[in-house]
């Protein structure tokens, strides 16, 4: 939205409010779409909540199995410099 256009909308009876049809489309926000409901120092802010839940990591942990000797933190930090490096140079490649 390069400009801001305002908009007006009602509160019904139920507390409902419609958003409006150019706002949805925008916002790719169909029936059904969860909006997380925020209430900040300039008004009220609506975001699409995410589709799953954070997950912490403590209960993903180990949920894929590796087989062999566990890796070092050094190992680990090495791979992780590794495949960022890799990733750095094909993001600066024009052939790729």
């Amino acid at each position: 939205m390069a400009q801001s256009e305002t908009l007006i909308t009602t509160v019904s009876t139920k507390g409902q409010v419609i958003l409006p049809k150019a706002i949805r489309q925008r916002r790719d926000w169909e029936a059904g779409t969860r909006l997380i409901v925020e209430e900040t120092p300039e008004g009220v802010l609506l975001r699409q909540a995410p589709a799953f839940a954070p997950t912490p990591q403590g209960s993903a942990f180990g949920i894929l199995a590796y087989k062999g000797e566990p890796k070092t933190l050094e190992e680990m930090d090495a791979g992780v410099a590794a495949e960022a490096k890799a990733r750095y140079a094909r993001s600066r490649d024009p052939e790729t």
